[in-house]
């Protein structure tokens, strides 16, 4: 008979469904005049990515600032949003544009760089947040949907001032992204830090902290059973007898 020790300690049955928000979770201040521009936005808040470029541009000499040259091809993310279709992102002409118009002073070159990594990071976003969302009960409604998203580089997290004061390296981006799982919405943040150099020929690294925020029952009782299942139930299995295998010679 399974012992309690390594089960969660918070009673699921018992988590009321959170309510939407009363407030809209997209910042309309950056949103596009038009509303079509929308339709197919990429999940990054563009006006902050002057992070990108410090962390993933050249460090050379300035190239031409022009976008005339510049792919427009767009490549759709595998992130679906609530009307049924997948967030598409940008192109490295589209990239470079909204640079441009926050003053960021983006070199064209940086962008066949830039654009990849950053489709790759939110992919591993994405990711992070469904290994958060497995067994949650999501796919009973047609799976977990990206409905916003905000960037807060000049934002840190809680989580983040912590281990900056314990000598760790701080985060050069976050995100803070809103899903929605069967009408119910949750915030997840998302801190962005470099990772050690591997070497000049094998480009930049990266690690993401993704979790759900603290600002509501669902997070906190997600956050709860993850401490549960990682500290108990490790500290239980290793103290488990090993099984002895049958019929050995």
């Amino acid at each position: 008979m399974a012992s309690s020790a390594d089960k969660c300690p918070v009673d699921h049955s018992a988590v009321a469904s959170s309510s939407k928000p009363e407030k809209c979770p997209v910042d309309h201040g950056s949103l596009p005049s038009n509303p079509a521009q929308n339709a197919d936005a990429c999940p990054v808040d563009h006006g902050a990515r002057s992070s990108w470029t410090n962390i993933f541009g050249s460090k050379g000499s300035p190239h031409p600032h022009t976008q005339s040259n510049l792919p427009t091809e767009r490549e759709t993310s595998s992130i679906p949003r609530v009307d049924g279709t997948n967030w598409v992102y940008p192109s490295e002409s589209q990239f470079f544009a909204a640079m441009a118009r926050k003053n960021h002073n983006p070199q064209a070159s940086d962008m066949k760089v830039i654009v990849p990594i950053h489709n790759a990071v939110n992919e591993r976003a994405w990711a992070e947040v469904m290994k958060w969302e497995a067994g949650q009960g999501g796919d009973k409604c047609g799976g977990v949907k990206l409905v916003s998203f905000k960037g807060r580089p000049g934002d840190r997290s809680p989580k983040a001032r912590w281990k900056t004061l314990l000598g760790y390296t701080a985060p050069f981006d976050r995100h803070d992204w809103v899903i929605e799982r069967c009408g119910v919405r949750m915030r997840y943040v998302i801190d962005f830090y470099t990772g050690r150099s591997q070497g000049p020929t094998n480009g930049p690294s990266f690690y993401l902290d993704a979790r759900p925020a603290l600002d509501n029952w669902e997070g906190v009782r997600m956050r709860a059973c993850r401490l549960w299942d990682t500290w108990v139930g490790s500290l239980w299995n290793s103290s488990s007898p090993p099984t002895s295998k049958q019929g050995s010679s």
